[in-house]
């Protein structure tokens, strides 16, 4: 039988909750879409590793592609001792109880702030996901400086100090979130800096959530991390993934290291009732594939090793042009970001070109030289702050042929790809600074 019309049709009277795209993915889609329309483009605002999968990675994930069933929620027994060791290894000694595994490290965040409950601090900037997901999971986030040249740890002093503004106005403070090392600025908060915030952490009765996704992907060989794990590790989760030193973001695959004892058996218990009615369990072959990796074999240690050496060699790269330029920029030290602040020359920016906030200034630079980058604002700086994250890890080729010719490279910087592309933003930076006006044509 036919199916019947209805007789009307009537509007709903509400609209879908606005929740706008993340930042960094909103970029990356600007760029595309210029890429297709045949413009030039620098692609420095989406923080993708930028490097090849390695074929051993590869190999396990299609040797577990016919695992189709459910696993624990928690993650399989091999991961999970896998992450503990990976751990271990960076003077983390952890029981595999306490590590619960996810699809990616995004949603394990989110499940966590979830099952804890009450409001969150994060650091001013910060990754943009932090405030986001605050928001979506019902809190306002309470943003606190960092200090100078230590990006991704609240200033442990205004930390205590916006804890107790907040909690008497009646707001419920339950954690904090830091990155070490940071997205977005490539640095990396000294141990005294993590110690004192583990005090205030103690002191103030918060959890702390680091992030440490980057942490293998220190610039100076042998460089360290200051996890507050080792300094509160009654109150602190650990999270990491395989998307950053591994490049395998589309995998998806992340895991959280708890704390032991009673708080961090019962935070153990709510993470894995939120993560059974979400996930269920995190994908089987990604998780066959993630324990190879965390029990780190030779051949992707040294993988990770050329790529952190590539990292560094071109971020670097990338900051002396920004400095050169007339911005000031910290040196990165970690990861494949860095920060310039172009506050010096914004008498002749806004001048030039109109421009007060940093969302004008990236703008600008989207749209007339296709330089993608993403403003300080978006991280949750001020927007009269003319900052900016700078992402150059997309430049290291445009197919797996280059990318492994610039691992492979004692000198990436030097590759021809990879040197057009700095000459490139050292014009677009040159004719930034000149006195010109917003009508006259882009650099060719």
């Amino acid at each position: 039988m036919p199916h019947s019309q209805p007789s009307a049709v009537r509007p709903l009277s509400f609209e879908p909750r606005r929740v706008p795209l993340s930042a960094t993915l909103a970029v990356n889609e600007a760029i595309a879409r210029k890429r297709r329309q045949g413009e030039r483009v620098l692609p420095l605002g989406f923080g993708e590793a930028g490097i090849p999968i390695h074929p051993a990675l590869t190999r396990e994930l299609g040797a577990a592609a016919g695992r189709g069933g459910y696993g624990p929620v928690a993650g399989s027994a091999a991961l999970r001792a896998a992450a503990a060791g990976y751990w271990a290894r960076r003077g983390l000694p952890t029981d595999p109880a306490t590590v619960v595994a996810g699809p990616g490290s995004k949603p394990l965040l989110f499940a966590l702030l979830t099952a804890l409950g009450g409001d969150v601090v994060v650091a001013a900037p910060s990754w943009v996901s932090y405030a986001a997901q605050a928001s979506l999971a019902g809190v306002d986030p309470i943003r606190v400086a960092t200090p100078p040249g230590e990006g991704g740890v609240p200033s442990p002093a205004l930390l205590a100090d916006a804890v107790v503004r907040a909690r008497a106005r009646g707001r419920d403070v339950r954690a904090v979130v830091v990155t070490l090392p940071d997205n977005p600025t490539g640095t990396i908060a000294s141990e005294a800096t993590v110690r004192r915030l583990c005090a205030v952490a103690r002191e103030q009765d918060l959890v702390v959530i680091s992030d440490e996704i980057y942490r293998d992907l220190v610039h100076a060989p042998g460089g360290t991390v200051p996890s507050p794990a080792q300094y509160a590790p009654e109150r602190t989760v650990v999270t990491t993934a395989l998307s950053k030193s591994l490049a395998a973001g589309g995998w998806r695959i992340g895991v959280a290291r708890l704390p032991e004892g009673p708080f961090g058996r019962a935070l153990r218990d709510s993470l894995l009732g939120v993560a059974s009615e979400i996930w269920s369990s995190a994908p089987a072959p990604m998780q066959h594939a993630a324990a190879f990796a965390f029990a780190e074999p030779p051949e992707l240690v040294e993988h990770v090793d050329r790529s952190r050496r590539l990292h560094a060699a071109v971020t670097g790269a990338v900051a002396d042009r920004f400095a050169a330029a007339g911005a000031r920029v910290a040196r990165p030290e970690a990861a494949f970001y860095l920060y310039p602040d172009f506050g010096p020359m914004r008498d002749e920016l806004e001048a030039d070109h109109g421009i007060r906030t940093a969302a004008d200034l990236t703008h600008l630079l989207l749209e007339r030289y296709g330089v993608g980058v993403l403003p300080g604002s978006s991280f949750g700086d001020a927007p009269s702050a003319l900052r900016m994250r700078v992402a150059p890890s997309l430049l290291y080729g445009e197919d797996d042929e280059q990318r492994l010719a610039a691992l492979a490279s004692p000198a990436p910087a030097s590759l021809p790809w990879i040197a057009g592309a700095l000459d490139r933003l050292s014009e677009v930076l040159a004719d930034l600074s000149a006195s010109v006006t917003v009508g006259e044509p882009a650099l060719a």
